[in-house]
């Protein structure tokens, strides 16, 4: 007994000493980590031609940064497969990288233990033609672009000056082909559209403003003469819209970085002669064929459908959506669903207004008749009038110098409070918030407040555009 005794003691003394022992390995104290701020995720705006400085804030406790720790910055160029290397501390170089976005991470190493740390962050090449607003007007028919700084400076008729070369004769519209955030390496242009069958219309370097090409170059096979009627966007660099009368959709099969991407192909096929005021839902494209004084529609790959909806069933139907009987349209942006409106300005010198319900994402298509009236501002408006359509159905249209609000619920008329000084209005565009105008007339763009409780007062002015505004668009970066 005495002997178990002793025994278990010696172990319990063997025990005891064991853990004392094992203590002083919980007393390791681990090398400070760096800290590096204001570079991870940041997106970092280089100007091409000058200089790009990087010095985000390093520090590391109980030690030098400057000393102890190596930096590597690396950016990717994706065009040709590589990546470029510098070392240092801060980053320092001429940048010129090109224009978009560049993906780069620093990497540091701390020289003490050889840990690695990784920060990524993005370069994004600017040009001083980045950040502002871009003007499409006429000046005696001649189209001219302009450049509006962030401060409202205008570079005026900046094309013509930087390479002492005209754009085309009657500008229509200025396209904006822009890549999405994922679409990098994409095209990016300008697309200053003319109806000027000698010249055509003609594609513009957006960082130079210098001409990048004709717009021919747009398509696989190009027809002899390109009439323009209005594009918009669909996919970043792809676009749609009408051309010669016709719906054309720019191709997706291809890569966004491929020459071919959002290029067109063939029209699409069908008998009909599209008016420019088409409505893409993507579930279908609406339009109205001005050949057989018809609505139609193609579904949403852009397969023509023509007019094979059904019209209703009332005995007596306002107005016959097959056959209208009407020419000229003067505006139209169909609803997804519901409610739409269309305006004509007939021979007879009446706008008639034209009310139909499109149930064209029903099972069975239908667009059906519900009222045909004269317009109650069909006495102001003219052949140029200026039109558009606010999300929930209010319309505005320019009479000269005169701009008209117009609710079709209640036949509410009104003109806004804004003095344009007896200057046409040649240009007619709304946020996408519904809450201002922008309005050109000659030589200047206005914007107005047509908010809720606001009647069109001016809030803003931009001065010394040549000519009289056609189009515009703003680029933030």
């Amino acid at each position: 007994m005495k002997i178990k005794f002793t025994y278990i003691l010696a172990c319990l003394a063997i025990l005891y000493t064991s853990c004392k022992k094992d203590l002083g390995n919980y007393t390791y104290n681990p090398p400070s980590s760096p800290v590096v701020e204001n570079i991870e995720g940041e997106n970092i705006s280089a100007l091409i031609g000058d200089s790009l400085i990087i010095k985000p804030e390093v520090s590391l406790d109980g030690a030098d940064p400057m000393k102890d720790l190596n930096f590597e910055w690396r950016i990717m160029l994706l065009e040709e497969l590589r990546e470029l290397s510098y070392t240092g501390y801060p980053f320092k170089m001429l940048f010129n990288l090109g224009t978009g976005p560049r993906a780069a991470t620093l990497v540091v190493t701390d020289k003490r233990n050889g840990l690695i740390y990784k920060y990524k962050f993005t370069i994004t090449g600017i040009t001083q033609f980045s950040a502002g607003t871009i003007v499409l007007s006429s000046e005696g028919g001649t189209a001219k672009l302009s450049f509006v700084k962030p401060d409202n400076t205008v570079l005026a008729n900046i094309y013509e000056n930087l390479q002492e070369r005209s754009l085309p004769k009657n500008p229509v519209q200025l396209y904006y082909s822009k890549p999405l955030p994922y679409q990098l390496l994409s095209k990016e242009e300008y697309w200053v559209l003319c109806n000027d069958p000698a010249n055509g219309s003609v594609i513009v370097n957006p960082s130079t403003f210098l001409w990048k090409d004709n717009f021919k170059s747009q398509f696989f096979l190009p027809p002899s003469t390109i009439v323009p009627g209005r594009l918009e966007t669909f996919q970043g660099t792809i676009s749609q819209g009408v051309l010669n009368g016709k719906l054309y959709i720019g191709v997706q099969s291809t890569a966004p970085f491929a020459p071919d991407y959002g290029k067109f192909s063939n029209e699409q096929k069908g008998d009909y002669n599209l008016s420019p005021f088409f409505t893409h839902t993507g579930a279908f494209y609406f339009g109205y064929d001005t050949q057989a004084k018809a609505f139609v529609y193609f579904d949403g790959g852009g397969n023509y459908n023509g007019t094979n909806y059904e019209p209703g069933t009332a005995a007596t139907p306002p107005f016959n959506p097959k056959n209208t009987g009407l020419s000229n349209l003067v505006y139209l942006k169909a609803s997804i669903s519901g409610t739409t409106y269309a305006f004509f300005r007939e021979a007879d010198g009446n706008t008639y207004e034209l009310t139909f319900d499109n149930q064209l994402t029903a099972g069975t298509k239908r667009i059906i008749a519900q009222q045909k009236r004269v317009f109650k501002g069909s006495a102001q408006v003219q052949a140029d009038s200026k039109w558009i359509r606010s999300s929930i159905n209010i319309f505005y249209f320019s009479s000269n110098d005169k701009i008209y609000r117009y609710n079709p619920i209640n036949e509410d008329l009104r003109v806004l409070e804004a003095d344009f000084g007896g200057k046409k209005v040649s240009m007619l565009k709304i946020s996408g918030d519904d809450n201002t105008l922008t309005v050109g007339v000659e030589g200047a763009m206005h914007t107005l407040d047509v908010s809720v409780g606001k009647n069109g007062n001016i809030t803003k002015s931009i001065n010394g555009i040549p000519g009289a505004p056609v189009d515009f668009l703003t680029r933030t970066n």
